[in-house]
């Protein structure tokens, strides 16, 4: 995978950013603040496969289908987004003429239709449906949950005779395209997709003797470098909004693959810029505690002093309002209600246990942040309440979200978290965001072995399903019978796109790229590769390897002063050989 955007790199055409900062100069004065650039990049990627054919199958010479004629040639190569006078490279469409594309792997972006001088003159109407399964490609808006919210995924458009399209703003694998002028016939020279991306590298990495753990951090941070769009979002089809919560372990995954970035800056700005106080993050109490411990970690990460500075004024006043929400007894109070993530939600006892250690991780991650910011006042009165809270043992209701976040806020000790809670029934039980805290807090209780195999299965089910990057929310028992999200569904199979999902995502609204679903990226840097940010800046880093059954495990972690090179192996007498390479400037303790 890490090749392969290796390559979208060296094809990718920086857009916007030069330009724009010439706009004043060009349009004059009265343009100031009425523009913006665009860091992204954009690539075309010619697809890999067709998947289906207006019900019929493509025979090896090209054959026809119900009036499709030609259409291997989509799929044959040498395409560079010309339109040609010549129509030697021409895929007929007539009559109810359909094809479906497959472009290998979740993109974000759109899609470009490029004609030829076959067929008519004057515009010629199609349909393009993009799916993120092969389910959802072939679905009618409205049916089984498949939706234009967010972005369009399903619309007509007009294609010229002889020219170009462009087209589209989602997050899709698969295009479909349908000719809706049934009396006429056009040439399609091309359709390529057009992929939207941030060109970044990846350097932080991850290689072990298990390949399937290696499949899933790479994974992980491809998905979050979709969502890494002018915002770093949460899915890239559904949900391409700021969710404060949601940011945290994409956050992370940044931290440990690319190092500082602006869109995680602005995002966290954009977030406070529009929530004045007294109001709560994203309409959610909880948010506003996710913005207080994101900013604790950036700031451990990447040291950025001046823009902690930014923050402090909204900090201060948040933190007042967070500590007139817990009682002298350490309390929290339940007027305001909570949030962990959708799948918590219908146990809501647990949602409070779990809300009041998150309030304590928060104000945690506020006495830390005060430090940093000389603030001795309101540091010691979140240190006082955190003593209180850590002193209240709320009833989790077996709920693994609350147990993993009372483990890591240290009310509940994080062996009995795992061996009670978290461990029993394996990764039932389990999400996509809040696995994550769950997989954290088996760590900080020993059991790195059953961490790792939670991360086999869970996230490795999704891959085995022909996922490319990670999903919303999954469930095993979804596996049961299920097909695969690149095939065309099969009778007597479920289809586990457009069959499942709850809340929110129901059927094919479901998002099958979102950017909370990358904790083990995060979660296996962290824990087997080793790496422990002891002082802000990653100016000390311990490394503290936890190999489980691995043989040995090598990779890069990306700080401020350089990227960490580290390697250990399994020896036969059970100990770690570990060699670590670290930039001048920082302190490595093994």
């Amino acid at each position: 995978m890490k090749n392969f955007f290796i390559l979208l790199i060296f094809l990718g055409a920086a857009r916007g950013v030069a330009m724009a900062q010439e706009l004043p100069k060009v349009f004059g004065e009265e343009y100031e603040g009425r523009w913006f650039g665009d860091e992204r990049k954009r690539v075309y990627i010619a697809p890999q496969r067709i998947v289906w054919t207006s019900g019929e199958a493509v025979d090896a010479g090209g054959g026809s289908s119900k009036g499709l004629k030609n259409a291997r040639l989509l799929v044959a190569g040498g395409n560079n987004g010309q339109s040609e006078l010549t129509s030697r490279r021409t895929c007929e469409m007539s009559g109810e003429a359909g094809v479906m594309l497959d472009f290998g792997r979740e993109i974000h972006g759109g899609v470009q239709i490029v004609t030829s001088a076959a067929g008519r003159h004057g515009p010629v109407r199609v349909r393009v449906r993009l799916g993120e399964s092969v389910s959802e490609a072939m679905s009618v808006e409205g049916e089984k949950g498949a939706t234009n919210d967010h972005a369009m995924r399903d619309y007509t458009i007009e294609l010229p005779w002889l020219g170009v399209v462009e087209v589209g703003n989602s997050g899709f694998r698969f295009a479909r395209i349908d000719l809706l002028d049934t009396a006429a016939m056009v040439g399609i020279k091309e359709i390529n997709a057009i992929m939207v991306y941030r060109d970044m590298p990846w350097r932080g990495s991850f290689r072990s003797s298990d390949g399937r753990l290696d499949s899933i951090w790479e994974t992980g941070a491809y998905t979050v470098q979709l969502n890494m769009q002018q915002f770093l979002w949460d899915g890239i089809k559904r949900d391409r909004l700021v969710w404060l919560g949601d940011m945290h372990p994409e956050v992370m995954t940044v931290s440990a693959v690319f190092g500082a970035q602006e869109v995680v800056r602005r995002s966290l700005d954009l977030a406070r810029d529009i929530t004045p106080l007294p109001g709560w993050m994203n309409n959610m109490f909880a948010y506003s505690l996710w913005w207080v411990i994101i900013h604790r970690d950036w700031y451990l990460y990447h040291g950025d002093l001046g823009y902690l500075v930014e923050q402090k004024d909204y900090l201060e006043r948040l933190l007042e309002i967070l500590l007139s929400k817990v009682d002298s007894s350490g309390r929290l109070d339940p007027g305001e209600g909570g949030f962990l993530d959708w799948p918590s939600s219908s146990n809501p006892e647990g949602v409070k246990a779990g809300m009041h250690a998150l309030m304590c991780l928060a104000l945690e991650a506020g006495e830390e942040l005060c430090g940093y910011l000389d603030s001795p006042g309101i540091a010691s009165r979140c240190r006082e309440r955190v003593e209180k809270m850590r002193g209240i043992r709320p009833d989790h209701n077996g709920l693994k979200s609350a147990a993993a976040l009372m483990a890591l806020s240290g009310i509940m000790d994080p062996v009995r978290a795992d061996r009670e809670v978290i461990s029993p029934g394996g990764v039932e039980g389990f999400s996509t965001f809040y696995g994550y805290y769950m997989l954290r807090a088996q760590a900080e209780g020993g059991n790195y072995s059953g961490a790792l195999d939670n991360i086999r299965r869970f996230w490795g089910a999704m891959l085995d399903l022909g996922a490319t990057t990670f999903w919303e929310d999954f469930n095993m028992d979804w596996t049961l019978g299920a097909g695969r999200i690149d095939e065309l569904p099969e009778k007597g199979k479920k289809d586990i796109h457009a069959d499942y999902g709850a809340y929110c995502y129901v059927g094919l609204r479901h998002s099958l790229c979102h950017g909370w679903a990358s904790g083990p990226t995060a979660w296996l840097s962290r824990y087997v590769l080793g790496v422990r940010v002891i002082e802000p800046g990653c100016r000390v880093i311990r490394i503290e390897p936890h190999l489980g059954d691995l043989l040995w495990v090598e990779g890069a972690f990306p700080t401020p002063l350089g990227d960490v090179i580290i390697r250990h192996e399994a020896l036969l007498d059970g100990s770690i050989s570990t060699s670590v390479k670290a930039p001048e400037g920082i302190t490595v303790i093994k």
